[in-house]
C-alpha cells in the first residue's frame, strides 16, 4: 500500500512539475525574445543617423532574418509538409500582421505622431489580447488580471515618458498607431496557438517571408521610402561597419526575437505572454542608454518597476487550467472512494 499511495502521488505531481518547468523555460523564452526586440531600437538608429531610411532598414532586417530561419524552418517540419497546408492561414496572418503590418503602420504612425506616443499605444496589445481571449474565448480576466493591466500601463506612460511637456496627438497617426496594436495582438495570438501544429521555427520563417514579399512590395511601390549608407555607424562606446549591424539586426532583432517570441508565448499564453513582453520597453531603454548615451530618468526607472509589478500581479490573476493528466489522476471528489485502511 506505500508503494501504491507513492506511485499516485507521484502521477498527480507530475502535470504541476510540467506546469512549473514550462513556466520557467516560457520566462527564460520570453526575456530572450524582449531583449532581442529591444536591442532593435537602438542598432535601427544607429543605421538612421548614417542615411537608412526606417524602410530600408526594416525590409534588410526581415530579409536577413527570413534567410536565417529558411532552412531551419523546413527542417523543423520532419517531412510533415501537411502542416504547411493546414497552417498556411496562420502563417500568411502572422507575416502580413504580426511582422510586416505591425512595422508599417508603426511607421506611419511615428510620421504623424511623437514615438512615445506611438509605443504607448502599439504597446497597449496586452489590454487587446485579453479582450480577445474573453470574448472568443469566454476566458474572463480576473480581478488582479485587470488590476496588473492598469498598473503595467501606468508603467508605460512613465517609462515611455509620454507626459513628458504637451504633445499633438493626430488622429490619423492614432489610427496607424491602433493598426500596429492589431499586429501585436496577432502576433500574440497566432503564437500562442498550438493548435496548428507548425514548430516555431516554422511559423517564423514562414511569417518572415510573407512579411518580406509584403515589404518588398511596399518598397519597390513607393509606399516605404528606401535609402541606404556604406558608412560606419557611431555608438558610443564602440564604432562599427553597416553591415555588422545590419546583420545582428536581422540574426538577433528578428530571427532569434521571433523564434523565441513563439516559444515563449506557447509556453505563458497569448494572455500572459504579452505582458510579460512589456520588458522589451525596458530592454530597449538600456540598449539606448549603453549604445547611444541616452539615460533614462528616475521617472522612466519607476515606470520600468511598475511594469515589472503588473507583470507579476497578471501572473497572480492567471487561472490554471486543468490538463488532462490532472483530470485523470484527481476525479471528482464525489466520486473517490474511501481511503483504504491498511491490508
Amino acid at each position: 500500500m506505500a508503494t501504491l499511495t507513492h506511485d499516485v502521488r507521484a502521477v498527480r505531481g507530475r502535470p504541476r512539475r510540467v506546469a512549473d518547468s514550462r513556466l520557467a523555460s516560457g520566462l527564460v523564452f520570453a526575456l530572450i525574445s524582449a531583449a532581442s526586440f529591444g536591442m532593435s531600437g537602438s542598432l535601427g538608429r544607429g543605421l538612421l543617423d548614417v542615411g537608412w531610411t526606417a524602410g530600408t532598414a526594416t525590409l534588410v532586417r526581415v530579409a536577413i532574418a527570413a534567410v536565417v530561419l529558411v532552412v531551419p524552418g523546413v527542417l523543423a517540419l520532419r517531412g510533415r509538409w501537411h502542416l504547411l497546408r493546414s497552417g498556411a492561414g496562420a502563417i500568411i496572418a502572422y507575416g502580413v500582421f504580426a511582422v510586416a503590418g505591425a512595422q508599417l503602420c508603426y511607421f506611419f504612425a511615428v510620421g504623424y505622431l511623437d514615438v512615445s506616443v506611438a509605443l504607448l499605444i502599439e504597446y497597449m496589445a496586452p489590454v487587446a489580447v485579453v479582450l480577445w481571449m474573453w470574448l472568443r474565448h469566454g476566458s474572463r480576466p480576473t480581478r488582479l488580471t485587470v488590476a496588473g493591466a492598469l498598473i503595467a500601463a501606468a508603467g508605460l506612460v512613465l517609462l515611455l515618458d509620454v507626459l513628458h511637456g504637451g504633445t499633438d496627438v493626430d488622429l490619423v497617426g492614432v489610427l496607424w498607431a491602433l493598426g500596429a496594436m492589431v499586429g501585436a495582438s496577432v502576433y500574440f495570438v497566432i503564437g500562442g496557438d498550438e493548435s496548428n501544429g507548425l514548430p516555431p521555427l516554422t511559423l517564423a520563417a514562414g511569417g518572415l517571408v510573407v512579411a518580406l514579399v509584403v515589404l518588398g512590395t511596399a518598397g519597390a511601390t513607393g509606399i516605404l521610402p528606401m535609402a541606404w549608407s556604406t558608412d560606419t555607424v557611431q555608438f558610443v562606446p564602440f564604432a562599427a561597419p553597416w553591415w555588422a549591424v545590419a546583420l545582428v539586426l536581422g540574426v538577433v532583432t528578428a530571427a532569434t526575437a521571433y523564434v523565441a517570441g513563439i516559444a515563449a508565448t506557447r509556453r505563458l499564453g497569448a494572455r500572459l505572454g504579452s505582458f510579460v513582453a512589456l520588458i522589451e520597453v525596458m530592454a530597449a531603454a538600456l540598449f539606448a542608454w549603453f549604445l547611444l548615451g541616452q539615460a533614462p530618468g528616475p521617472l522612466q526607472i519607476g515606470g520600468a518597476l511598475l511594469v515589472v509589478a503588473g507583470v507579476v500581479v497578471v501572473k497572480l490573476g492567471e487561472r490554471p487550467a486543468p490538463t488532462v493528466a490532472e483530470s485523470l489522476a484527481e476525479p471528482p471528489a464525489a466520486t473517490d472512494p474511501p481511503a483504504p485502511v491498511a491490508v
